[in-house]
């Protein structure tokens, strides 16, 4: 284990001084975490275990999903064991300010304020948006909303969107389950919503005859998280190695078909970005 500790800080650290990190602060960001991940042995990840099908927990109650094959990979690299922590959206950055993970991975969408208190790597290894559940054949664009009753959830942007762009009549409800049995019963002809979440439905199996049939719109990018110390450091740029080559080798697009996600322009335009770099 020393000698794969000293290989891997040592690695990083060239990366470092060839400029993936620029200024004299963070050359000397905080690196704490990393080398306690190396001692330890042990790799704590952050995941969703009620998100089917990025974190979920099977029938034997196991944590599996997207997002913990991707957990899985670091900790390969690593040549660490992996422990997973369930987390929920409202706690997921407190677990890592608070040193009770080390790594967060979970369905988290990129935004400036978050930047500000967890280290969020780049590129981002993922992305959501706009989108409809609707029964199978009844609308093929979102022109075919114009007029029509769509079911939503109060409050959420969403409605907005698709009110003022395409004419849709929004029936909006107090929670998403509301929102979804009015689908079911006929009351609207959609139901507008997150694609993540609306993939996450048609994974579950109780929406077979079912889909999200339009082209996601306004993607919002997904970020994983390390210790806002570590972001500029070791740890935030061995993260960042770890998503370029997830994008470059193809892994999230193979990931999606794994766990029968409705593929997204977002990886493919990111494969593309950087197949140019694949080593021949």
């Amino acid at each position: 284990m020393k000698l794969k500790k000293a290989a891997i800080i040592a690695g990083v650290t060239a990366a470092l001084a060839l400029g993936a990190v620029t200024t004299a602060d963070q050359a000397y960001a905080g690196n704490d975490r990393f080398k306690k991940v190396l001692d330890r042995g042990e790799l704590v990840v952050g995941v969703k275990a009620d998100y089917k099908p990025w974190g979920f927990r099977d029938s034997s109650g196991n944590l599996t999903g997207m997002e913990i094959d991707l957990a899985n990979d670091v900790a390969k690299a690593l040549g660490v064991k992996l422990k997973l922590v369930p987390v929920q959206s409202s706690n997921r950055m407190q677990f890592l300010q608070q040193g009770k993970i080390d790594l967060m991975i979970a369905t988290m969408s990129d935004k400036a304020n978050r930047r500000k208190v967890v280290g969020v790597p780049d590129p981002n290894y993922y992305t959501s948006g706009t989108n409809v559940l609707a029964k199978k054949g009844v609308v093929k664009q979102w022109s075919d909303l114009k007029g029509k009753p769509v079911c939503g959830k109060q409050g959420a942007f969403y409605n907005k969107v698709v009110s003022s762009r395409y004419g849709a009549k929004i029936v909006a409800f107090v929670g998403n389950a509301e929102a979804k049995q009015a689908l079911r019963d006929g009351k609207c002809v959609a139901w507008v919503y997150d694609d993540s979440s609306i993939m996450a439905d048609l994974a579950s199996g109780q929406y077979n005859d079912y889909e999200m049939p339009m082209a996601t719109e306004d993607d919002t990018p997904w970020g994983l998280a390390v210790p806002l110390d570590e972001k500029d450091g070791i740890w935030g740029n061995f993260m960042s190695g770890m998503i370029y080559n997830w994008h470059r080798s193809g892994r999230l697009i193979e990931l999606e078909k794994k766990w029968g996600i409705q593929a997204t322009s977002y990886l493919q335009q990111m494969n593309k970005k950087f197949e140019a770099y694949q080593p021949k």
